[in-house]
């Protein structure tokens, strides 16, 4: 292997423990030319991936795979018209298509724009327009191109579709598959720039409209860290990262870390993830590394984990949401594999983890990761003290740190407000502990202030989910004319469990003894299903206004 990645970074350790992180590159850096192509060259034989689908179709890919077919992808992207700047969605599941695409992309230094295909003709029609999008790639199932096409007749710029695995819904559409084929596998390189635009994501928070994230080439560089020190992938090994290609932890575990390493890729294309379904792959592929939000990890241990053999994978991490001890612990009794937990956004890489060669406290977001400068503020900016609440804030004095996003696409006021006097506020609160440990507390605007008392939703909602009924829960507050607020409990029951009275006392007395008395739910709701954005975040600002509707 070349450990091309030393390449493009100055690490400094101290005690066998990284410290700090400088990314070393060129003004034109572009991680399609960089690395990849330089990885097919020295060993185009080598592995960069496995994919499979439900239906028993199986590839490997290399290095020399990928280096030509995005050349031919962004030879044909060429010869219809898309150029630099260039705005472009990509709608394709799990699809290796993707990773021809995106990397042709960066090649010719169009703009990609991951999504999912969840969305809806409102969905695309917001994003086509607050983008001003050049073409889409879209998987060939016929919903979701149905949904583009209701969409198009609003939506002016587009002037382009490319239909994946499949012709189009119509002849408008150009078969993406067929059509590379015809294209020359030799692309000379163009004058792309390190901080040219290079993705774009829309991040739905959990109140307001879709933010459009954007980063340039240099993001790629962040992820050496996520790669090399958090998931502590294996170069000749096999990685697994859960996510659809249309959101942000894609490209956190299935893309450039992962390659900067010179490591395989696992893909597994499936429509709907199930438990049953993905276990016995980990012995199948001899999966080494594996990550995925705490959710997938709550389904695996519903499973019986003992009828599974996962004896090849090394090591497990998670992130996307935050992790309960019961969950990391359950894991660890199944596996002997610590659950290393991280934090980052979709406007950064990697911010807050447990690292490589530390020993994690279960339920800790881990410690700063080397590169950014990581604080906590109260509401004024001012630095808190151990163990008080405050906000994830980024300092930025000495400039942007690499993996980080250049700001909100053509929006420099949106920027401004969560960005400014060199700080970046992430919204995310949370405390830290004496031995420098980040521990998660919620969104700033989910915070509960009750009899003065400020209270995390996160906390209570990990002592409920240790109980058997739970399967999911969202702690809010709601108004009350003594507290002010109290914290209330909504519920989604597990199979065998029915609502009643008595079961509301258990929940509440348990909570009691697991925690201060203050933080008790004195309201508990059982419902079918929590309210959520599109990409799966509990939306606990649709149950406050619910409750304050209803009041």
């Amino acid at each position: 292997m070349l450990n091309i990645h030393q390449k493009f970074c100055r690490e400094t350790f101290h005690n066998g423990q990284l410290v700090d992180f400088k990314p070393v590159y060129e003004e034109n850096f572009n991680f399609s030319y960089d690395v990849i192509d330089e990885i097919a060259k020295a060993e185009p034989n080598r592995r960069a991936m496995v994919w499979c689908d439900q239906h028993g179709n199986e590839k490997t890919f290399t290095f020399g795979d990928f280096s030509r077919y995005s050349s031919k992808a962004a030879n044909l992207f060429k010869s219809v018209g898309i150029k630099k700047g260039d705005t472009v969605i990509l709608v394709l599941k799990r699809h290796y298509q993707f990773w021809f695409a995106v990397l042709a992309l960066h090649k010719i230094g169009a703009i990609g724009i991951p999504a999912t295909n969840l969305l809806t003709k409102k969905d695309y029609v917001y994003r086509f327009n607050a983008a001003k999008v050049t073409a889409v790639l879209a998987t060939s199932d016929g919903e979701v191109q149905q949904h583009i096409a209701d969409a198009l007749p609003e939506s002016p710029s587009v002037k382009y579709k490319f239909s994946v695995k499949g012709k189009g819904l119509d002849d408008g559409w150009i078969d993406f598959d067929a059509e590379i084929e015809k294209q020359s596998d030799e692309f000379p390189r163009e004058n792309i720039l390190a901080h040219d635009p290079s993705l774009l994501y829309f991040t739905s928070g959990t109140t307001g409209m879709p933010k459009m994230v954007y980063h340039d080439n240099t993001y790629p560089l962040g992820h050496i860290i996520t790669a090399k020190y958090w998931h502590n992938v294996d170069p000749d090994g096999l990685h697994l990262t859960i996510s659809d290609t249309g959101w942000m932890k894609a490209m956190w575990g299935k893309l450039y870390g992962q390659w900067f390493m010179e490591a395989g890729i696992f893909v597994c294309d499936f429509d709907k993830f199930a438990p049953a379904d993905l276990l016995p792959l980990f012995a199948k592929y001899n999966i080494t590394t594996f990550c995925a939000p705490p959710t997938i990890y709550r389904f695996f241990i519903k499973e019986d984990l003992s009828k599974y053999d996962l004896t090849s994978l090394k090591y497990v991490s998670t992130a996307g949401e935050a992790l309960n001890p019961e969950v990391y612990n359950q894991i660890y009794a199944a596996t002997g594999l610590k659950l290393m937990e991280a934090f980052g956004q979709t406007e950064t890489t990697l911010t807050l983890g447990n690292f490589i060669g530390t020993t994690p406290k279960p339920g800790s977001m881990g410690k700063p990761s080397p590169g950014y400068d990581v604080d906590l503020v109260d509401a004024e900016g001012n630095p808190v003290d151990t163990g008080v609440v405050g906000e994830v804030v980024l300092r930025t004095t000495n400039g942007k740190p690499c993996g980080m996003f250049n700001g909100y696409y053509q929006n420099p006021e949106l920027t401004k407000s969560v960005w400014y006097n060199d700080l970046y506020h992430t919204g995310d609160t949370a405390w830290k502990d004496e031995d420098g440990y980040y521990w998660y507390v919620g969104r700033t605007d989910d915070i509960i202030k009750s009899s003065g008392y400020r209270i995390g939703p996160f906390e209570i909602e990990s002592v409920i989910m240790e109980l058997p009924c739970c399967t999911e829960c969202a702690i809010t507050g709601v108004p009350d004319p003594i507290r002010g607020q109290v914290v209330k409990a909504t519920i989604v029951l597990a199979k065998g469990y029915t609502p009643s009275e008595e079961l509301k006392k258990d929940i509440q007395n348990y909570v009691k003894k697991q925690t201060a008395p203050y933080k008790y739910p004195r309201v508990v709701e059982f419902v079918d299903e929590l309210p959520k954005t599109i990409s799966g975040k509990i939306r606990r600002v649709e149950i406050r206004e619910e409750d304050e509707a209803n009041k």
